[in-house]
């Protein structure tokens, strides 16, 4: 009953967070990522506060037994502090980088820990928003975003063909990151018809 306290508390900062990473999707919102990112930041805080409390509700050898209870909400968070990571510098976040923003272990022996299947599922989950994000990127008005989001998820994609996926949700999720692929692809293909991928290039170069 306790633990479920917990998480609870942890998913509705989780939705705190997604609601506010959710506005860089609008046109404006574009110019207010740093802004976004910072507010963010300061909502992760919180998470580590909560992290800390849901870590002495149960003993620390037990982590696998109550895993259920916060796996989905691990994730979440996850996939929010890899989107976070993404939008201020446009790279992968760690798995340790991850951990240390949530305020948990990266290594197993060491007690509450990122599991590493919460740790690609939440990756994986960063593949289908930004594939979002290349779409509204050119509504927006910002033609290089796709490209650069395109050479990232490409790279994404050759990672995790180098992995030997056994778990089946991690599969199925993995499974959806080619139509991710695919969906930014018609986005960049479709800027190249219209020729909008070569002023992309000449005015977006970072």
């Amino acid at each position: 009953q306790e633990i479920r306290k917990e998480v609870q508390a942890l998913e509705q900062t989780a939705r705190e967070i997604l609601t506010l990473l959710q506005g860089v999707h609008q046109g404006p919102g574009f110019q207010h990522i740093p802004k976004k990112c910072q507010k963010a930041r300061e909502h992760f805080g919180t998470v580590r506060t909560q992290m800390e409390s849901l870590k002495t509700k149960f003993p620390a050898d037990q982590y696998y037994r109550f895993h259920e209870h916060w796996r989905f909400v691990l994730q979440r968070l996850v996939f929010l502090a890899a989107f976070v990571v993404y939008l201020e510098s446009e790279t992968l976040v760690t798995r340790e980088a991850v951990a240390e923003i949530l305020g948990i272990e990266a290594d197993r022996e060491r007690g509450f820990h990122l599991d590493i299947e919460d740790y690609l599922s939440g990756v994986l989950t960063l593949a289908s928003e930004l594939a979002r994000l290349a779409v509204n990127s050119v509504t927006a008005g910002d033609y290089s975003r796709p490209l650069r989001i395109s050479a990232f998820i490409n790279e994404l994609d050759s990672g995790f063909r180098l992995l030997n996926l056994k778990n089946d949700s991690l599969r199925k999720r993995y499974d959806g990151l080619k139509y991710d692929v695919k969906k930014i692809e018609e986005v960049v293909y479709d800027l190249s018809i219209r020729g909008l991928n070569k002023e992309a290039t000449v005015g977006g170069e970072k």
